[in-house]
């Protein structure tokens, strides 16, 4: 336990010292701090702007942020720069400099999760540049709020999966909003890779067809945090050519990096102990010592029972209060729960969280003072961007606990390969075909495909890349799609494909979980993972507490559970179903070895 005051110094002291027992801390490192390189705001911007960005601290400018607005007004612009460098500022400005010029110009801002752009349109509010109408548009959106949403305002902050479905299906009922779009940005551009990344180049590329119908030709300003391949990443996303920025004038703080192995317990296996409780006393000894924290874990069971081992430590070491100020982060909680966690994490009402990578993205959460990455997150650009959560303006911790799987091992054994490796390049393939017959469908639903030039749709070439024909005659082939005399590829009849189309993995669908005494429904959880996380019997932790799942109605897409105060949990069995008729498992409570 930390007995030293507040502090990073002491923080750092106890780890050095604990980490010598049994050999738990295997390597360190450092970071150092730069100062900032800053430039003037430019006095071509408009007046009111400037005294916008005065009034919110934002003058001067870093470099960067100037190198974008230059080059955002000859073209489509990409932007990396470390985590809290400005980087939003860097697409806002030319963005808010073009709505502010033409009162008929739109701006279009695309986020991979809703609470990206509920901390954006937060930081809209606070700069207040004159003249902006900027509103959010997504699935928590009122319906009979949308139609006035489209009307009135000219900068509209939404997601992939909400374009895909509700703007380009509809896009005649978007028609002025589309006319003046001038700008479309991306933020988070590096999370758009893999299966995701290739629907989601679809989707822009369906945008910038249907953008076309009514006129506008947008400019793209993406934002990604730091990758080998940015430029070909925006390329292939938009499926145009880009301009990078890669200077960071923002001022950076150095960083103490810990490697962290939890300790064999049994020497003929080589079994260690429990990587969950191993960070649990990591997190609770942080916390005493004045240390806020940030841990982030992949799995959304893991962060709840960490959040609950530490609370025990905390309280069996005489700190119940602290234990209060500790809470777990993770998707299934309901948009509330969301909001009033990311409030009091950036109030500085808590201590600590423990989140999936659901915190990793640039949600502004005040400042921290460590981060915990349990488990190899899967690349080391997730890993930055954890650990770019903490010690942002002040000298920061960051901690790396590895778990018993080979490859958290063998970066134990060789920490070199994981304190000196390379950051990865994002891949996606628009052109897959199963994910390009699904949205070359939908985009001849929205506007026919084909035909020449002065034709809707006669640009499809340059837009949708050479193998769109392809794709098409095998939509006719299938008679999906027919073809018109003219050449043109038709829709058959009425249909909605864009409503087929599931951009993530996760499920769609999903089901409430309702706790019985009060009816309040505390979260949900994906149908395709009902089965094994919420079956009768099972424990389901939430937010710190548990509750014993009574009934699970598939059909109504309904759990009810009651509280729960028993000392054991659940976890799925991983082992063929013909191999037992038991759907979990129990494990009980404790900071030992691993159960």
């Amino acid at each position: 336990m930390i007995e030293a005051g507040p502090g990073i110094d002491a923080a750092w002291a106890h780890l050095l010292e604990a980490g010598g027992v049994e050999e738990r801390l295997v390597a360190t490192a450092g970071e150092s701090a730069h100062g900032a390189e800053t430039v003037a705001v430019p006095v071509s911007l408009d007046e009111g702007l400037r005294a916008a960005l005065a009034a919110a601290g934002s003058d001067p400018l870093y470099s960067h942020q100037l190198a974008a607005l230059a080059a955002a007004r000859s073209g489509n612009v990409i932007i990396t720069s470390g985590t809290a460098s400005g980087k939003s500022l860097s697409f806002n400005l030319p963005a808010l400099e073009g709505l502010v010029a033409d009162e008929r110009a739109r701006a279009l801002y695309l986020y991979p999760t809703k609470a990206l752009a509920q901390d954006q349109a937060r930081k809209l509010s606070e700069l207040a540049p004159p003249g902006l109408r900027h509103a959010i548009y997504d699935g928590d959106t009122p319906r009979d709020d949308r139609p006035a949403i489209r009307r009135r305002s000219n900068l509209i902050l939404t997601n992939p999966d909400m374009l895909n479905m509700s703007v380009l299906p509809h896009h005649k009922h978007w028609g002025d909003f589309l006319a003046g779009l001038r700008f479309v940005v991306v933020d988070e551009a590096h999370t758009y890779r893999g299966v995701f990344g290739s629907h989601v180049a679809n989707v822009l590329r369906r945008l910038r067809r249907v953008a076309a119908l009514y006129g506008a030709d947008p400019r793209f300003l993406c934002a990604s945090a730091t990758i080998a391949n940015p430029a070909d990443l925006a390329r292939a996303l938009v499926g145009e050519p880009f301009e990078l920025i890669d200077s960071d004038g923002a001022p950076r703080a150095g960083r103490r990096i810990g490697m962290w192995n939890p300790p064999v317990i049994d020497p003929k296996t080589m079994k260690r102990r429990s990587v969950l409780s191993e960070t649990a006393e990591l997190l609770a000894d942080l916390v005493i010592g004045g240390v806020r924290t940030i841990c982030f874990l992949r799995s959304r069971r893991g962060i709840e029972l960490i959040q609950r081992f530490t609370r025990m430590r905390l309280e069996d070491l005489g700190h119940p209060d602290l234990a209060e100020l500790i809470a777990p982060y993770r998707a299934g909680y309901t948009p509330q729960q969301r909001r009033e966690i990311e409030a009091r994490l950036a109030a500085g009402e808590l201590r600590a969280v423990v989140a999936t990578d659901a915190l990793e993205l640039g949600i502004d959460i005040g400042e921290l003072d460590a981060a915990i990455c349990t488990t190899f997150p899967g690349t080391v650009a997730s890993l930055r961007q954890m650990w770019g959560r903490a010690g942002r303006r002040t000298e920061g911790i960051a901690l790396y606990v590895a778990g018993d799987d080979a490859l958290d091992q063998f970066f134990c054994r060789h920490p070199e390969e994981f304190l000196e490796r390379p950051v990865e390049a994002a891949i996606l393939d628009h052109e897959n075909e199963r994910i390009q017959l699904a949205h070359t469908l939908a985009a001849a639903y929205e506007v026919p495909l084909g035909g020449g030039p002065d034709q809707p749709g006669g640009a499809d070439d340059r837009v949708l890349g050479p193998r769109w024909r392809e794709r098409a005659d095998a939509l006719v082939s299938a008679g999906e799609l027919r073809r018109s005399r003219d050449g043109r590829y038709l829709p058959r009849g009425p249909g909605f494909p864009a409503g087929d189309i599931s951009l993530r993995s996760a499920s769609r669908d999903s089901v409430a979980v309702i706790e019985r005494s009060s009816g309040e429904l505390l979260g949900s959880v994906e149908a395709e993972r009902a089965f094994t996380t919420i079956h009768p019997g099972a424990v389901y932790l939430h937010l710190g507490r548990s509750y014993e799942v009574r009934e699970l109605d598939i059909e109504m897409r309904r759990a009810v559970v009651d509280a729960f105060d028993g000392d054991w949990y659940t976890s799925p069995r991983r082992r063929p179903w013909s191999t037992s008729r038991r759907r979990g498992k129990c494990a009980r409570w404790g900071m030992g070895p691993a159960r």
